[in-house]
């Protein structure tokens, strides 16, 4: 492998609105809804430390001050546990605030992610760093990010995660136009276009929520004019490294995901993915699959 930066923080954008969750997400994050017991952003976060970054910059925005305290001892909680002899819980409570050293710094006008990314650049300084959206949640026994760390380290510049998706979704994502490698699940990536149409994609491989990406991003991102949306797109800003020489931080490779991935970014996939969790807890699935034929099975007779 060659000499290159070793990936020691994450960056994790959490200062959406939330707006398709309203009424639920008006005083509650959209990041704190829970996945059965544990708030969807703590499994990101474990997924950030089950790959080595134990330094997690979380970019918050308004309203979103329970995250903090969700990372954050809670010292009368844990004495009422204790009090009552309440290990399990009392473990579960401290499970979250014990994970990682965490950072905030609040993105004041939210103006796409490629800005969330953008104000990580004071904590992160000339680091290569990864970058986890909340929405997407990568099932624990799927190692996507440790994966994309090596291929950093291999190629240097910065990495993707790709899934294939039916022609008839790229228009929902980030596409790929790719060429391929001496590695399997690893391809270049010579263009990026955000939310094309059918006829415009230029493959079926679309960007999932996971990024490695060298420093040089910043820069680029300075630079960067609004896109879709009149957002600043993170998307615009990796197309412009896919033509940038490897010497000043440029290439872009992607790692092609077949494992499984959960989506909480609408009300749909979010029922899902609770549902998906619940079926298979140990301690749930006993009672809940039984339950869960039952009602599928008067669902369908009705």
């Amino acid at each position: 492998m060659a000499d290159y930066q070793p990936v020691l923080k994450a960056v994790v954008p959490a200062a959406g609105l939330g707006t398709r969750f309203l009424p639920a997400t008006k005083a509650t994050p959209k990041e704190m809804l829970p996945v059965v017991d544990k708030p969807a952003i703590q499994y990101v976060v474990e997924e950030a430390v089950s790959a080595g970054l134990h330094d997690v910059l979380m970019i918050t925005g308004r309203s979103k001050r329970s995250i903090e305290d969700h990372f954050d001892r809670a010292y009368e909680l844990e004495e009422a546990l204790r009090a009552k002899g309440d290990e399990q819980r009392l473990a579960a409570v401290r499970e979250s605030s014990d994970l990682a050293t965490m950072h905030y710094v609040r993105q004041g006008d939210p103006r796409g992610l490629g800005h969330a990314v953008h104000c990580a650049r004071g904590h992160v300084g000339n680091e290569p760093f990864a970058v986890l959206l909340g929405d997407d949640m990568i099932d624990a026994r799927d190692k996507l990010l440790t994966r994309m760390i090596e291929v950093r380290q291999r190629y240097g510049g910065s990495v993707v995660a790709l899934q294939e998706v039916a022609p008839d979704q790229v228009s929902s994502y980030g596409c790929a136009a790719i060429t391929g490698t001496d590695e399997d699940d690893v391809v270049r990536i010579t263009d990026l276009v955000e939310k094309p149409s059918v006829e415009e994609a230029p493959s079926n491989w679309i960007i999932i929520g996971r990024y490695v990406c060298d420093p040089a991003v910043f820069d680029v991102l300075e630079k960067t004019p609004p896109g879709r949306g009149g957002e600043i797109q993170l998307t615009d800003a990796l197309r412009t490294l896919a033509d940038t020489p490897a010497e000043e931080g440029g290439g872009v490779y992607g790692v092609k995901f077949r494992g499984r991935r959960y989506d909480t970014g609408n009300k749909l996939e979010y029922l899902r993915t609770v549902v998906q969790f619940a079926s298979e807890r140990d301690d749930l699935a006993p009672e809940f699959m039984p339950w869960l034929r039952e009602f599928v099975a008067r669902h369908d007779a009705s």
